[in-house]
Parts: structure tokens; sequence; C-alpha cells
């Protein structure tokens, strides 16, 4: 986990240091607590990408999450995911874009005292993309349509499209 994490911190360093226009530095990260069944989760997804026209980007989600149970069944899991992607976006003005992306996902997630799983996604997420200055935009995705196979987010498997409140994600862009 220290070394996936690093990595990712270097990573995110070098491109930073040699940044150039189109290249943009995004992600999220959420804090959950459910104090009913004493389970507290979090995540941290950061993203990176290269914006090749005003139409078309490539990038790369990278993410790790966190779940574990307090108590007498005290219980942990974590999982690991990158998660490449195609950007379209089909609409754009001043402010506000309209976006789909479009990739595949692979993941591994362990509990603990029993096998890591493996799983993979893909389909499409759309997006909305809101100006705030020169460099940096709030993004939210919201929904996910196409297939699933134990990926690491807790979901059924199975195909289908899903545009629910539990399917937003949520975060802040910043393009070089």
């Amino acid at each position: 986990m220290r070394k996936l994490f690093l990595l990712v911190v270097i990573v995110m360093a070098a491109i930073t240091a040699s940044a150039q226009e189109g290249i943009y530095l995004g992600g999220g990260i959420s804090l959950w607590r459910n104090n009913d069944v004493d389970k507290t989760s979090f995540s941290i997804t950061p993203d990176v990408g290269y914006n090749l026209s005003e139409k078309w980007a490539v990038g790369v989600e990278l993410a790790y999450a966190h779940k574990g149970y307090d108590g007498e069944d005290a219980i942990s899991t974590n999982a690991f995911a990158l998660a490449p992607y195609a950007r379209y976006s089909f609409y754009e003005n001043k402010i506000v874009r309209l976006f789909l992306d479009m990739g595949f996902g692979f993941s591994t997630y362990k509990e603990k005292h029993a096998e890591s799983v493996n799983g993979f996604e893909i389909g499409v997420k759309p997006g909305l993309a809101v100006k705030l200055n020169d460099n940096f935009s709030f993004i939210t995705k919201v929904g996910f349509a196409g297939y699933r196979d134990d990926y690491y987010r807790g979901e059924e498997n199975g195909f289908g499209v899903a545009l629910d409140g539990e399917n937003i994600s949520i975060g802040i862009e910043y393009e070089f």
C-alpha cells in the first residue's frame, strides 16, 4: 500500500515538473463513517490526463479504497484500481463542458484473512465540468453504463445502466 502511494506521488510530481499545456491533474477523495455498523470507509482517486484536442483527451485514474469494521467482528478491506479512459467532450461553452469518459478498469481487493479478488469494468461515465477559473474546474461524473465483474466498488456483477445518486463522483481538476 505504501509503495503504491509513493508511486502515485512520484508520478504526479514528475508530471507537474514537466507540465506542458494540455496536461491535467484531478481526482477526488471520500470519507464516510457509518455509526450503526461501526464502519469507516475512505478512498482517494487521483486522475491524470492529456488533452489531445478540444474534443478528445486520454487519461488514467488510480484508486485506493479502504473499508474497516470496528468492534467484535473487526474486518478490513483494501482495494486498488487502475482505470485508463478516453474522454469525449460533446458540448462546451465558456463555463460548462459535458463529456463522456469511455474506458475500462482493473481492480484487486483483499479482505483481511481472505483471498484477494480481481475484477474489471468496461463502460461509459457521463460527466460535467464547471470552469472555476483559467486552471481549475469542478468535475462530476454521474452514473455508469457498461459491464462490471467483481470490481472494487462493490456493486453487483453484470451489465446495465445506473444513473442514481450512488454513482456520483465529485472532484477538482487542474489544467496546466
